[in-house]
């Protein structure tokens, strides 16, 4: 397996730091979009990402806030549901990723976890012609109401079975998504799926379905 190289992706004035994992024969790549007071060293997001190289599928994993946002982020929360912000950073890395001499040939899916699901899913509807699948782990679908009816790319929502309410918002949101999508409820796991084999699903059922819409590459 390859080792993360770590990359920079610069913005205009500032710029973030990434872990970019390319297997030899990429079938595709997944970005990451972390949820809240997380990073690219998130512990549940990497643990995914790894079984997603195992299958052949490049991954990449960044910071959405600078080092100093994500420092006032944790002392005032003024971030982590600034929807537009998240969605705009994940743009930039598509774009990054579309022109990367390393991945620019490779299909692209979306990988988000709770309020990173909703930058997905606005990044997904705004580059529609680039994102060909999304998944979402315990995720906050319905922060990104007024994207969801211009989504194409399938969608896989997971949800814990105990995270009653964030079912409920996931099943709302599912009611406003035009493209294929499927609500996965995984019982027995809560919002972060720590229990016990909870997140192996988790990562088992994004593999499969971004295997599944990636279209056949190389």
């Amino acid at each position: 397996m390859m080792n993360p190289a770590d990359i920079n992706i610069a913005f205009e004035g500032f710029s973030l730091d990434g872990l970019l994992t390319a297997p030899e024969h990429a079938q595709g790549l997944v970005i990451f979009a972390h949820g809240s007071g997380s990073s690219r060293f998130s512990r549940r997001n990497r643990f995914v990402a790894e079984t997603l190289n195992e299958a052949g599928i490049a991954t990449l994993l960044f910071d959405l806030l600078t080092p100093e946002e994500e420092d006032i982020d944790q002392a005032t929360g003024e971030f982590r549901f600034d929807i537009e912000l998240l969605t705009d950073r994940l743009i930039g890395v598509i774009d990054w990723a579309s022109r990367n001499t390393a991945t620019a040939a490779l299909p692209i899916g979306l990988f988000g976890a709770s309020t990173g699901a909703a930058a997905a899913l606005g990044a997904a509807a705004l580059r529609a012609d680039n994102v060909v699948a999304v998944v979402s782990r315990g995720g906050r679908p319905d922060l990104a109401l007024p994207h969801l009816a211009k989504v194409k790319a399938p969608t896989l929502l997971i949800v814990g079975g105990e995270d009653d309410v964030v079912i409920e918002l996931n099943q709302q949101a599912a009611g406003q998504l035009p493209a294929e999508h499927r609500l996965e409820i995984i019982p027995g796991a809560t919002h972060l799926f720590e229990e016990t084999g909870k997140l192996e699903q988790v990562a088992k059922l994004a593999r499969d379905w971004f295997l599944h819409y990636f279209p056949a590459h190389g």
